[in-house]
């Protein structure tokens, strides 16, 4: 083929060599499609081609020191901003902040349910005894609490009594102090607010709010839930079942210790166990008045006016007797629920004044002795008293 027809072929004359692909320049050959410098159609791109202005990159970010007297920018304002302190909530009621008792203080919010601060109540920690309330005392109190000098109660050659506290189980040595600065702790009958005052734990009486810290580690106080069918004895000679057999084999093993008043065979409940002889004499003894609640199952329906009978007194073989309390807990057809309370620690006392009234005991449970509750305790099981527990009931006979 010809040079002019090569140049004239569909393929190179109007493809490859059209001004679209090189411009103002419209060569022969290949010449305008490799060519790259020269004209500025045949060239580089323009980076102003085709745009109405030309292309400016962008300054760096230029670093402005901050002069916290004139914050100009809003960076610099935003950094000069002190955060925002938190608030509790509340804190803008008039009186927040101010101790709790003075004048315009906000009252202290009550927790749900009957949850109660323990932390400066002594053995606040003890799982057991924290809802029995005041100390309850005997009639015969000991009198008004008087203040006397260290030196009355003083032992030199003891041991300080705050520590004698803390090792009781009291509360930390701290808190026990501030106890002790309250005057609300009694060493042999007397307040005592001096920190310096040492005692003989062998033979000192402490008192915490009432409540007797027991210093003999000896002593053993613990609940008995007693199945039905299980004698009241330590040992039985026709060898039917009784407390020891119950009682834990290691700790226990070998201790002589006595029950507090009796159940019958066929009674169920609460039956206290303890080595401390004075204690168990106060609790069964007629003239301290140690309260006693059963729960007696009856056949109903129980007519109206027995209750108040059974409160008055009805007669017996040995005398009248009398419930302190009566009140009707449950009723089922055929079956009435009864709560008591008496004081006597007569023999089969509930059941002969509910059969003197024509109304036999079908079930009969001792759930309460004093302020010592059965709870959640289940049948057979033996626990030990805790210490709020033994002072509250020390307490209920005086001691």
């Amino acid at each position: 083929m010809t040079q002019a027809g090569r140049q004239g072929s569909p393929r190179n004359g109007s493809g490859r060599n059209s001004a679209g692909r090189n411009g103002a320049q419209g060569g022969a050959g290949r010449s305008g499609f490799t060519q790259r410098g020269g004209n500025a159609g045949a060239g580089k791109r323009s980076f102003n081609q085709g745009e109405g202005r030309p292309f400016k990159a962008a300054k760096p970010r230029e670093e402005r020191p901050f002069d916290p007297d004139n914050p100009t920018t809003a960076d610099s304002f935003r950094a000069a901003k002190p955060a925002k302190p938190f608030r509790k909530p509340g804190s803008n009621k008039p009186g927040y902040g101010k101790a709790p008792g003075t004048p315009g203080a906000l009252k202290p919010k009550k927790k749900p349910g009957n949850a109660k601060q323990y932390g400066s109540k002594a053995f606040g920690s003890e799982r057991f005894g924290r809802n029995l309330g005041p100390v309850r005392k005997p009639a015969g109190n000991r009198g008004p609490r008087q203040e006397v000098p260290q030196s009355e109660v003083h032992d030199a050659d003891g041991v300080r009594l705050q520590k004698v506290m803390a090792q009781a189980g009291v509360a930390s040595r701290r808190v026990c102090e501030e106890m002790i600065l309250e005057g609300r702790v009694e060493v042999d009958g007397q307040v005592t607010t001096e920190l310096g005052v040492r005692v003989d734990p062998k033979s000192a009486v402490i008192h915490v709010d009432g409540i007797r810290i027991q210093l003999d580690e000896t002593l053993v106080y613990m609940v008995f839930n007693k199945p039905k069918g299980v004698v009241s004895t330590m040992e039985d000679p026709e060898g039917r079942a009784c407390i020891s057999d119950f009682l834990k084999t290691n700790k226990n093993k070998g201790e002589r210790l006595f029950h507090v008043g009796r159940l019958d065979v066929a009674t169920e409940g609460l039956l206290l166990l303890t080595n401390d002889g004075e204690l168990a004499n106060r609790l069964t003894h007629p003239s301290y008045e140690v309260p006693k609640t059963y729960l007696v199952q009856v056949r109903g329906p129980f007519p109206q006016g027995v209750g108040a009978q059974l409160k008055s007194g009805v007669e017996l073989e040995d005398g009248i007797a009398a419930v302190d309390s009566f009140r009707l807990v449950d009723s089922t057809p055929g079956h009435v629920l009864i709560e008591v309370v008496l004081h006597s620690g007569k023999n089969r006392i509930v059941r002969r004044m509910f059969d003197a009234v024509g109304f036999p005991v079908e079930r009969l449970v001792r759930v309460k002795v004093g302020p010592i509750g059965l709870g959640d305790q289940r049948q057979g099981s033996i626990r030990n008293l805790g210490k709020q527990e033994i002072g509250h009931l020390m307490a209920a006979v005086g001691l």
